[in-house]
């Protein structure tokens, strides 16, 4: 077999360097896929408790001075109060109440009828208040909600007609009282009026909750663990193959650059080094093609990394 039929065909061991980094980043961007998957399939819940672990907090009166600048999304913590509330079946200065009555079908929970009951409310801290938009406050309420289960039979007035009567329904309540603490998210602006409140804006939600982050997200995960735990594995897997991959290809790249410094004589006067194209001593490997590879990797993985970023919800400034 002539040695310019063994030079048509690369080396298997240059083959095995271009492709195992090659595996790395593509089981990596898999695994981040999967993760995305399973984050989004918490619905709107995702969205609130990205905004919840990534948005920065800021004394409120620093988000008074805010609204007087460019729109900010921010996260400000007071105590709720109100001038004129109302009292729950307990006894308790409720600002704002939500009862929503569902129905199970097709493995999710459809709301039939939502009620809200609320008035103005502020978050104080200090000598400083800022008011709540409660007329935007939709999924991004987070509290620990009340509950009680039946079916549609039990309620029959309140169902639209042809509703199987055999059917989940749940009554579910969720209630903000003025005597708590909260933090809420949204973007500090001035009202015709000239008073500052937080509302939502900048393409998010509005976001009010009593609880500490950990437990709001728990709440906003249904209590599941599986699926969240899941999610978290994935995404750090996806990172971690993407870094091998990244690593990968720069050790083959400095391996192929190592070997191209150093050639040794040609065996075949006549016909030149062996490795090259008969043209004399030349470049064992390729690495241009190597740098290239390497430098093509490296972009993907910053679009990933960054791309990773946006879907967590990455600290913003």
């Amino acid at each position: 077999m002539s040695r310019r039929f063994l030079r048509a065909f690369p080396c298997p061991a240059r083959i095995i360097a271009a492709v195992v980094p090659l595996v790395f980043v593509l089981l990596g961007v898999a695994a981040l896929t999967v993760g995305s998957i399973i984050l989004r399939s918490f619905g709107p819940g995702f969205r609130v408790g990205r905004l919840l672990s990534a948005t920065p907090f800021v004394p409120i009166a620093e988000a008074l001075r805010l609204a007087e600048g460019p729109p900010r999304y921010i996260g400000v913590r007071g105590r709720v109060d109100a001038v004129d509330g109302f009292e729950d079946d307990a006894h308790r200065p409720l600002v704002l109440r939500r009862a929503r009555l569902q129905v199970l079908r097709d493995g999710r929970w459809d709301v039939i009828d939502d009620h809200l009951e609320a008035v103005d409310f502020t978050l104080d801290e200090g000598l400083d208040s800022i008011a709540i938009d409660r007329s935007v406050l939709g999924d991004g309420l987070v509290v620990v909600p009340r509950e009680s289960v039946g079916t549609v039979a039990d309620a029959p007035d309140r169902m639209p007609p042809g509703l199987d009567a055999s059917l989940p329904l749940r009554l579910r309540v969720e209630q903000v009282s003025s005597i708590e603490h909260a933090m809420a998210l949204g973007v500090p602006m001035v009202d015709a009026s000239g008073s500052v409140h937080l509302t939502a804006g900048l393409g998010r939600p509005l976001v009010l909750t009593t609880l500490e982050p950990a437990e709001a997200m728990r709440i906003l995960a249904a209590g599941e663990r599986r699926r969240p735990m899941a999610a978290a594995i994935a995404l750090v897997g996806g990172l971690t193959l993407l870094a091998v991959g990244l690593i990968l290809a720069l050790l083959s790249a400095a391996t192929g650059m190592a070997l191209a410094a150093s050639p040794s004589p040609s065996l075949d006067v006549a016909g030149g080094d062996p490795r090259s194209s008969g043209q004399g001593p030349g470049l064992v490997g390729d690495p241009l093609f190597a740098i290239g590879l390497v430098l093509a990797i490296g972009l993907g993985a910053a679009l990933l990394a960054l791309a990773y970023v946006r879907l967590t919800g990455g600290r913003r400034a």
